[in-house]
């Protein structure tokens, strides 16, 4: 099963220095029908202007997984971390028990990212922080695994299981991911256009895939991230 879900229609936040489409109810978002995919409750499509971002605020027991697609990224948190991520990279932090951190783009221009919130397997995780610096060539025509669960192989890990992939598709290529019985998967379409089982999927687009293969015809040169998890009814 397959079910898109156009960009337009997805909730949206303007404050100036923040530009925002929110996947699921977010914020001012709220949709009763549209809290989370299984344990994915946040998808955040963030344009951070130059010289603004997010101050010291708290969170508990949620994972956050932030991808750069644009700009530079910097992170502070109350556990004494304090890095700058660039497109392709990411960052991840484990609220667990609670934490405050900030995320801010100190650069000139504007910084995109992808805020992804997942619920953990379980309440009361010690707060956790990473990043890592993926290269470009690790996700060129070829799926890249950045997050997994602690039993996967991704170097970034976290508390619940779930598969985090990304892709740069040149244009005309195809490329394949089965979704396994038992499993569903989420997908974004960060830059350019797709088709994907004979259904055009444009920028910025989500898919909804459960327990179904799929097949991706990049229609021009595309970046995509698929979340691949555990099925839920929820």
């Amino acid at each position: 099963m397959l079910r898109r879900i156009d960009h337009k229609n997805m909730g949206k936040s303007e404050l100036g220095w923040l530009r925002s489409i929110f996947h699921f109810s977010f914020a001012e978002y709220f949709n009763i029908d549209n809290m989370n995919f299984g344990a994915l409750r946040v998808i955040n499509d963030d344009l951070i202007a130059a010289g603004t971002g997010f101050p010291l605020h708290p969170h508990k027991d949620m994972e956050i997984v932030s991808y750069i697609v644009d700009g530079g990224l910097t992170h502070g948190d109350t556990m004494g971390n304090k890095n700058t991520v660039y497109r392709g990279h990411v960052q991840y932090m484990s609220a667990g028990t609670g934490v405050y951190h900030s995320e801010e783009n100190l650069g000139d221009e504007t910084t995109r990212i992808l805020q992804i919130w997942v619920v953990p397997d379980k309440k009361g995780y010690k707060p956790n922080y990473g990043d890592y610096r993926f290269k470009e060539d690790d996700r060129k025509n070829k799926w890249l695994n950045i997050v997994s669960s602690k039993e996967g192989n991704a170097p970034i890990k976290i508390n619940q299981d779930a598969n985090f992939y990304v892709v740069e598709l040149d244009e005309g290529k195809e490329i394949d991911f089965p979704i396994k019985e038992g499993r569903q998967g989420y997908l974004v379409q960060i830059e350019g256009d797709s088709e994907i089982n004979n259904l055009d999927i444009y920028e910025r687009d989500g898919l909804e895939i459960v327990e179904d293969s799929i097949n991706i015809k990049a229609k021009n040169k595309s970046h995509i991230l698929l979340i691949e998890m555990k099925k839920s009814n929820q």
